[in-house]
């Protein structure tokens, strides 16, 4: 007997076959790590619904298609991804998508832009592949998990699958959060359900509802037909609750596409969702969690032995914005005590001190993405960040002396910065030298962010549509991207910007032709009644600086960020004036940082 659903579809499934739920993640995501999402949704919808769940890793194949290194920078770039699909999905875009593409490959400096039709039809032939690799016949339903950089791609596979018959299609992820979730149900014909927030009680709900012919749809489950929606499902409380992703078919694919070629994973796991911050002005990541939730250190100290043990590595990266810290002393002390090698990846805030962080390093943590964001602290209060350029700075040293690589970015052109802020942030620049680079990010308005909603605060005269979403997208479909379009001092921002976007590349450029090298920058050893320092600065021979007695003791005093009251109460001893004069003395060589009443030493140990 046949069943008629509520998008007009016919079900191929007799009532004796199981429900059969295909989950679907596109490229751009990066293709050494398997989607978090597809694996959580798959173990908790066959743990708690007992559904038949396939997940396919789309970007795989386009990644052996093209070369993983081609692949990586495509991915980097984001917006050059989704320029490969956008002339599959709307060919009237095809001339805007290549001239974006060319621009954003152009500008990456990872050499010459590779041909771009070639690049479109190897990912229309991929698609292909996979669309009849598929026995739709036996599919129920098809999910797509769109993050970042997966829109285009996601649009344009549920276009292809609607020619090969009318399978009901659904959308969640980051990308589909708010109102821009609503536009992209209510304007594109390919999407059937959209979820908008955390995935997994709305899509065993939908699953549900399809596979009894239905019933009520959660208030999550948007849908352009009218269909009777009840209250809203809670979220869900405890995530130890949660069953352990299953990360094996990633694993599958793998050896398909990769067969014989080495390739290690970096697991991706969850050790929290929301954010306990949620006060920066431009952020716009948490749209789908409704309040912030953390495992327990045991929970995930049991999930990443078992992760890593099915799946034979070493490697995993934590998805949260940032790391619970209570939590986490406890799992990285575990993690510490154990016999395996494990390497991890972590958010966390600048204020994380420097006795936190080597315990961290202790047990495996091995890269942090710190929101920096800003060298100017009253830039950084306008963002919201709630730190200062002290906090910036201790907290790269601190990386520094802890062996942990610190990746992190500097926002350029916030609207609204000042030319005093401009100064400041290139003074600083010289302090921060010898520590890691940051990456320049250009300011973008995110979609439902602090400053989206209150743009004219921030001196923004209107919102838009991003001037790249209109090379992407025809007209009718332009406001379906969480990246918005502003007009206000743009021309003014990227002006005076400039000399920091060229001292960034100095300071690249400083740390690149140091590569090989195992010392500091700047580092200083201990003679117990005197310290030697030891200074690199560019196209200069090494500068050494000698400090004894008490100079010596003041500087180890000033590890960490130090108040003058504390110091003068430290040094009761030593006139403040002359203690002023002697930091003063330092801060003009680079040597410590001064700002109001604090004082950093930035010479790490060494040695």
């Amino acid at each position: 007997m046949q069943q008629e659903s509520e998008t007009g579809s016919t079900s191929r499934q007799r009532p004796d076959q199981r429900f059969r739920l295909l989950l679907v993640a596109a490229p751009w995501a990066l293709f050494n790590r398997p989607s978090l999402q597809l694996a959580a949704l798959r173990s908790y919808l066959v743990e708690q619904g007992g559904f038949h769940v396939d997940n396919r890793h789309l970007y795989l194949a386009v990644a052996k298609r093209i070369g993983t290194d081609l692949y990586a920078r495509i991915a980097r770039s984001g917006w050059a991804g989704e320029a490969l699909f956008a002339p599959l999905l709307f060919p009237e875009q095809a001339e805007g998508a290549a001239r974006l593409f060319r621009r954003e490959l152009g500008v990456d400096g990872d050499g010459a832009v590779p041909a771009y039709d070639p690049l479109v039809e190897a990912v229309r032939d991929s698609c292909d592949e996979f669309i009849s690799g598929v026995d739709w016949a036996t599919v129920s339903l098809v999910g797509f998990s769109v993050c970042f950089n997966q829109l285009l791609g996601s649009l344009y596979l549920a276009e292809r699958l609607k020619r090969e018959g009318s399978i009901p299609v659904v959308f969640g992820g980051t990308s589909c959060a708010g109102t821009v979730g609503q536009r992209l149900v209510e304007q594109f014909a390919q999407i059937d359900y959209l979820i908008g927030g955390e995935g997994e009680r709305p899509l065993q709900a939908l699953c549900q509802h399809l596979a009894e012919g239905g019933g009520d749809l959660p208030a999550q489950v948007r849908s352009r037909n009218s269909l009777r929606r009840g209250p809203p499902l809670v979220d869900i409380a405890r995530l130890d609750d949660l069953p352990i992703p299953d990360f094996r078919p990633y694993l599958v694919e793998v050896r398909h596409h990769f067969a014989g070629i080495p390739f290690q994973p970096v697991l991706p796991v969850e050790f929290s969702r929301g954010c306990t911050w949620r006060r920066c002005t431009f952020c716009n990541l948490n749209l789908q969690w409704q309040g912030y939730r953390s495992k327990s250190a045991t929970r995930m100290i049991e999930e990443v032995i078992q992760v890593c043990g099915q799946n034979e590595t070493l490697h995993c990266a934590f998805t949260d914005n940032v790391l619970p810290v209570r939590q986490s002393d406890a799992f990285f002390q575990a993690m510490a005590a154990t016999d395996e090698d494990y390497g991890f990846f972590g958010e966390l805030r600048a204020k994380t001190s420097r006795q936190r962080l080597r315990r961290f390093r202790n047990g495996g943590l091995s890269c942090v993405q710190v929101g920096i964001e800003a060298l100017s602290t009253s830039l950084l209060a306008r963002m919201g960040k709630g730190t200062s350029a002290m906090d910036n700075l201790a907290m790269m040293k601190n990386c520094l002396a802890a062996g942990v690589e610190l990746k992190g970015n500097l926002i350029i052109e916030f609207p609204g910065t000042t030319a005093a802020e401009i100064d400041e942030t290139l003074v600083h620049l010289d302090y921060a030298l010898p520590f890691a680079p940051l990456d320049p990010a250009a300011f973008f308005l995110g979609h439902d962010s602090p400053i989206h909603r209150h743009y004219r605060q921030y001196g923004i005269r209107a919102v838009g549509v991003h001037p790249k979403n209109r090379l992407l997208f025809p007209a009718r479909h332009r406001m379906v991207s969480l990246v918005c379009g502003y007009s206000g001092d743009r021309q003014l921002q990227r002006g005076q910007w400039r000399p920091v976007r060229r001292k960034l590349q100095r300071w690249q450029a400083f740390h690149r032709q140091r590569r090989g090298r195992t010392e500091p920058p700047l580092y200083y050893r201990d003679g117990g009644s005197f310290l030697i320092i030891s200074q690199e600065l560019p196209s200069q021979p090494p500068l050494l600086h000698r400090l004894r007695g008490l100079s010596r003791e003041l500087y180890l005093f000033c590890a960490e960020p130090q108040s003058r009251s504390d110091i003068y109460r430290a040094f009761a001893g030593l006139k403040p004036a002359a203690i002023d004069r002697f930091f003063a003395q330092l801060s003009e060589k680079r040597l410590v940082f001064c700002e109001a009443d604090q004082v950093l030493a930035l010479a790490v140990r060494y040695g």
